[in-house]
């Protein structure tokens, strides 16, 4: 390879590994670290107005609400499903934004045998094609070579 066609192709490997460690470094700066809370420091902390953003999770029981403080950090408190309303009472009079995350449905497991059947039906398929051209390879293979030995006879024209 000469010089004038490496040089483009190592510009764009480093800019491509260039962007490939920011994404990475992007990533690992928006992962969240949740240090776990009692529900009366919760309390307090919304009387003081020190929450930032309040999101419950009610599903599974108990439920568990993560905080998101003024001062950078993150909470999580668990709380009995009666705690509830007053924990988003005490918030919205503070004005203090409130989510409540919806668990989604899981969704039922697609059964595999139809996938399995195509799978061994194309198998299948690719199986009796090979056979068919090895076959019919060696049938023009010993059509050949039948030919060959016996000359090939030419018909004269009659006088």
């Amino acid at each position: 390879m000469s010089r004038s066609t490496r040089a483009p192709q190592i510009a764009l490997l480093a800019v491509a590994l260039t962007l490939a460690l920011s994404a990475a470094s992007a990533n690992a700066a928006t992962v969240i670290h949740f240090q776990p809370e009692s529900a009366s420091a919760l309390t307090v902390q919304l009387h003081h107005h020190e929450v930032h953003a309040l999101t419950f999770h009610p599903t599974p029981a108990p439920g568990h609400v993560h905080v998101s403080l003024d001062s950078g950090q993150h909470m999580t408190v668990v709380y009995a499903a009666s705690e509830e309303a007053q924990f988003v009472a005490l918030a919205r009079a503070d004005g203090t934004p409130v989510a409540v995350a919806v668990a989604k449905p899981k969704a039922a497991a697609k059964p595999a045998h139809h996938t399995l059947r195509y799978v061994a039906g194309g198998i299948l398929i690719l199986v009796i094609v090979v056979v068919a051209a090895v076959l019919l390879v060696d049938r023009r293979r010993k059509l050949s070579e039948e030919g060959g030995d016996t000359p090939p006879t030419q018909s004269q024209p009659s006088q």
